[in-house]
């Protein structure tokens, strides 16, 4: 079956590249959510690994995790890792933590997106829990620590480039994102009492 059949030569041509281009947007749009679902699942693109549980075996090789942690520029918060590497046998559930602290006075939202370095690793880097998985909604002045649970899979011994791994990095990067609607509210209700109330104390 041809597409277009009424058009001939050239205009045929344009109009079927530009069907193509329509179709392959329309793809690359509704595949967003399926390539994120790709990554978690598969550890490509540097995503790191999710599982329900910890390894069901544990090495006596260790390997050393690096904790990195930078803001985008817009990003108001302080953000840093509780410890900068951690020592774990190879299937040991590891837990590190993040600080993240606002500073301004106002509530501001962020999620995290993350990475994992060398690349030979990246199959094998394993969260069980992390505070990325969901946004992250800080109060003015509020500082919290944000746990982050994973394991390496013992299968990386027996990968032949990732047998060599004996440092992972793992990176996140804090962005600014828009409040839930109901931080909206709760800031505008707060507003709007403080406000009553400084009309009261007046009078």
């Amino acid at each position: 079956m041809k597409l277009f059949p009424n058009l001939q030569g050239n205009n045929r041509t344009a109009a079927q590249a530009a069907g193509v281009v329509v179709l392959m947007g329309s793809l690359a749009w509704a595949s967003v959510p399926f390539y994120d679902w790709f990554c978690r699942v598969t550890g490509f693109g540097g995503t790191p690994l999710v599982a329900a549980e910890n390894a069901s075996e544990i090495l006596d090789q260790t390997i050393t995790i690096r904790f990195d942690a930078t803001l985008d520029r817009n990003m108001p918060w302080e953000f840093t890792p509780e410890v900068r590497t951690m020592d774990v046998r190879i299937g040991e559930s590891g837990l590190a933590f993040y600080e993240a602290y606002n500073p301004t006075d106002r509530p501001v939202a962020g999620t995290a997106s993350y990475n994992i370095a060398p690349y030979a690793a990246q199959g094998y880097f394993v969260k069980v829990q992390c505070f990325c998985f969901e946004m992250q909604v800080l109060q003015p002045g509020e500082r919290v620590m944000m746990p982050v649970s994973f394991f390496v899979d013992p299968e990386i011994v027996d990968d032949n480039e990732g047998q060599y791994v004996h440092t992972i990095t793992l990176s996140y990067t804090f962005y600014e994102t828009d409040l839930p609607f109901e931080e909206d509210t709760a800031a505008l209700d707060q507003a709007l009492t403080d406000t009553a109330q400084q009309g009261t104390d007046t009078n």
